[in-house]
């Protein structure tokens, strides 16, 4: 990061105006060193969600019997440390400075843990399709636990975010998660890949990967000796409003009293930062 720049009502940000605008512009940047001081409460956070994993848990077990990959959503409410995270972390005001936006509003979050020799890949997908907000400010930070070398690493097409297009949603079983969806058929990136502008890095514990609901990315099986905890945090800026997914979407957000296209305004997605309050 490169120093500071101004939030919406002129309030200093945590990045700089470049990272801001290539993030705008790329649907996504790594932020170094961000949360290296929340590095140990999220691994005694996500290792509590394993001891304890909630309804809403999705591990692959791979067919060919290696290690599995365990998910697990939309638990900060009862994992201590991840309330502490999302409440304190400065996250939320980082999330507003990358969406230009004054406020943020936490939408979820995501343990996503691949052990050593798992053979899941992470196929190419968009965020976006899969959840009940719909809105141009938007930001997901990924958030390793562990060292992760470039060859394991999350990926991101920079600029996939713009190419105005929202790709069908599939389960790890290659079903679709909605029926009969005029979603388009995600393209073949792994053929591509020359064409493209595939972003990826070494990463620590503390740095995040920053991106767009709609930046397009995937992550390939960990075949390093090291597990892969990641935790990721999902947010929302001034323009999200409620798409109808009649809980269906994942997460599968039931009872909310949103209509289609209304303010998203509900009391499990909190706004953490709001650039016109004095303090958040």
């Amino acid at each position: 990061m490169n120093g500071v720049s101004a939030l919406p009502m002129g309030e200093q940000s945590p990045v700089s105006e470049q990272d801001i605008a290539n993030f705008q512009k790329d649907g996504v940047i790594v932020v170094r060193g961000a949360f290296r001081d929340w590095i140990a409460p999220l691994q005694a956070g996500t290792a509590a969600l394993m001891a304890n994993p909630s309804p809403l848990e999705r591990t692959v077990q791979p067919e060919d019997g290696s290690a599995p990959f365990f998910q697990d959503l939309c638990n900060w409410q009862r994992i201590p440390q991840f309330q502490d995270f999302v409440l304190h972390s400065g996250a939320a005001k980082l999330a507003a400075a990358l969406m230009r936006s004054n406020t943020a509003r936490f939408f979820h979050d995501h343990v996503l843990v691949k052990q050593p020799g798992g053979s899941t890949v992470t196929p190419w997908h968009q965020d976006q399709p899969y959840y009940c907000v719909e809105g141009k400010q938007s930001v997901s930070f990924w958030i390793p636990l562990d060292p992760v070398p470039r060859d394991v690493v999350m990926e991101c097409v920079r600029g996939s975010h713009l190419w105005g297009k929202d790709f069908r949603p599939m389960r790890f079983n290659g079903t679709r998660l909605y029926e009969n969806d005029n979603f388009e058929v995600m393209p073949d990136i792994e053929a591509m890949r020359s064409e493209l502008d595939i972003a990826g890095w070494d990463m620590q514990p503390g740095d995040a990967i920053a991106f767009n609901f709609r930046t397009v990315h995937g992550a390939p099986a960990n075949n390093s000796p090291r597990m892969r905890r990641v935790f990721s945090a999902r947010w929302v800026g001034d323009d999200a409003v409620y798409a109808e997914r009649a809980g269906k979407g994942s997460p599968p957000f039931t009872g909310l009293t949103m209509a289609d296209g209304d303010a998203f305004d509900a009391p499990i997605f909190p706004v953490v930062y709001d650039s016109n309050a004095s303090v958040r």
